[in-house]
């Protein structure tokens, strides 16, 4: 076909792009262009910024590093990495909701024994946190990895210091027998996410303001479970209505409380330290497909088409 047109050239971008053997792959590129080319022709979207939006991407490419992902925070700023999270990870009732990854997990943390200290940052404010991890029908998750990172007492990440020889306010555990670990840590704080790259010009470009609120990241892993990555929120940050990565959710949001006699004593930690408790549940496998199936089905069936589920994602049934 060589009349390509305003009104055509969807159309036959599609079938040239169709000759891919994957069900999946041809389904996402369809979907991909169907929406792009519906948005140039809605914007009536010019040449002039096409460019830029190349040039900006192209930017964006040159910013990332080992330790820095300037993709995943232009994900986070435009909500998808939140969207994207709540159509893979769906969370049926009772279990702990899922959020977003962020730019700043590593994959160097040390293993840590129960009890030792995530964050040395001696300006932070002294926290303990006691946590469970049970599965939704009750039951104690024992050999549960869980991996933790927060900022330093100045909203930074460690891996944001060209100086950096070592992790620090990061480190991975495991649950016991009874699902619980606890560490020592200091208390969350707001911060930034960083605006020196082309995701600031962009924020500063929409008028957005670029923090968090407070919160310590979480990922727990346990084979046959579906993996868990969240957040816990300190209630009453300035920033809880306003997250800049959309990542808040009430559920998430939690209130300190302070370590007693008893505990001081069982978990050597100072009377009257500030205390955060709390008990993830996680989804299985099992739960986490079907529900993902159904979320898929029943959302697919608006588009009018018939779609079968392979591997856990949907493609259109053809006859």
């Amino acid at each position: 076909m060589t009349d390509l047109s305003v009104d055509n050239i969807t159309q036959h971008a599609i079938t040239i792009n169709s000759q891919c053997p994957d069900p999946r792959t041809r389904y996402l590129l369809e979907r991909l262009t169907t929406h792009l080319h519906d948005f140039a022709r809605e914007t009536r979207l010019s040449t002039a910024e096409w460019s830029q939006a190349i040039n900006f991407l192209t930017e964006t490419g040159k910013t990332c590093t080992e330790v820095r992902q300037e993709f995943i925070l232009l994900s986070d700023i435009l909500g998808l990495s939140a969207l994207v999270d709540s159509i893979d990870h769906p969370k049926p009732p009772g279990a702990t909701q899922g959020t977003v990854l962020g730019p700043f997990h590593t994959h160097d943390a040390a293993t840590l024994e129960a009890g030792a200290k995530l964050s040395y940052d001696e300006a932070g404010e002294e926290l303990f946190v006691l946590c469970t991890v049970h599965d939704t029908q009750g039951r104690a998750l024992a050999e549960t990895r869980v991996d933790v990172w927060e900022t330093d007492s100045s909203g930074r990440y460690d891996v944001q210091y060209s100086e950096r020889v070592k992790p620090d306010g990061r480190g991975v555990m495991h649950t016991d027998a009874q699902g619980a670990f606890w560490f020592k840590a200091i208390k969350p704080v707001s911060y930034p996410i960083p605006v020196d790259g082309t995701v600031g010009k962009l924020l500063a470009l929409m008028g957005r303001h670029s923090w968090r609120p407070a919160h310590m990241h979480f990922m727990l892993a346990r084979e046959g479970y579906d993996t868990l990555i969240t957040s816990l929120y300190p209630r009453g940050d300035k920033y809880e209505t306003s997250d800049a990565v959309f990542g808040v959710k009430s559920s998430l949001v939690v209130d300190y409380g302070a370590v007693d006699e008893e505990m001081a004593k069982k978990y050597h930690v100072p009377v009257g330290t500030a205390l955060l408790v709390y008990d993830f549940v996680l989804a299985s496998e099992q739960e986490a497909r079907e529900l993902q199936d159904r979320n898929s089905l029943d959302a697919l069936k608006k588009l009018g088409r018939n779609f079968k589920i392979v591997n856990g994602l949907p493609v259109p049934e053809v006859d």
